[in-house]
């Protein structure tokens, strides 16, 4: 089940370094945009010869039978598609069908921060979840806050943050939020204060992002 993403009228003052560090590691969010080492399954209806798998490059192009390189890096899927089958049709193709399915998401990427065992950098390979991506950063150490999940995401250029209760989402009492390529999550400390401890007690609503300054 994806975020409720409506957003509160309230907002954060971050800490100047905290603030950096975000606006570096969250390129962005939205709608997904093909980006390099994505894998890619391309099929023209009725014309398997023209079908392929391909990797996105890392200049955000595939290699296509006749028509050759392709720009398919910041495209959308159905962009993608109308931009093949327009190339089909200028010479070889009266109205191609082209279908394009992602079946490796390699260039879209979550930050896991905080009290993990194994804080880092990793792939989002199609729809995943809170849960799963702690779970993979090899859950929890021996000091984390489980109630006290923040998730920073960036939209358009406006950030924001939602706090979350792992116990909770474990428990079935709450949604299991769907992440985003960009989104930095951190895990805090329990008793400790730290840079996130500000942020998160002013977030007013468990799993609501909310607009940070």
């Amino acid at each position: 089940m994806a975020v409720d993403q409506q957003l509160p009228q309230s907002s954060v003052k971050l800490p100047d370094n905290l603030s950096a560090q975000l606006k570096k590691e969250n390129p962005g969010a939205g709608e997904y945009r093909i980006g390099p080492l994505d894998e890619l399954e391309v099929s023209v209806f009725q014309v398997p010869d023209l079908s392929k798998t391909a990797q996105v490059s890392a200049t955000g192009q595939i290699s296509m039978p006749l028509i050759g390189a392709v720009e398919a890096g910041g495209k959308t899927v159905p962009e993608l598609e109308a931009h093949i089958a327009s190339k089909l049709s200028e010479k070889y193709l009266q109205s191609p069908q082209v279908t394009v399915f992602i079946t490796e998401y390699n260039s879209q990427r979550v930050t896991v921060d905080g009290a993990v065992i194994k804080p880092g950098v990793y792939p989002l390979s199609g729809p995943t979840t809170l849960l799963q991506t702690v779970a993979v950063a090899g859950g929890l150490n021996s000091v984390a806050d489980p109630q006290s999940i923040l998730v920073f995401r960036t939209v358009g250029d406006q950030r924001s943050a939602a706090k979350f209760d792992l116990s909770a989402i474990r428990d079935g009492k709450a949604p299991d939020p769907t992440l985003q390529g960009g989104d930095v999550i951190v895990v805090d400390t329990s008793g400790i204060r730290t840079i996130w401890g500000g942020v998160k007690e002013v977030i007013p609503v468990v799993g609501v992002f909310t607009w940070l300054l």
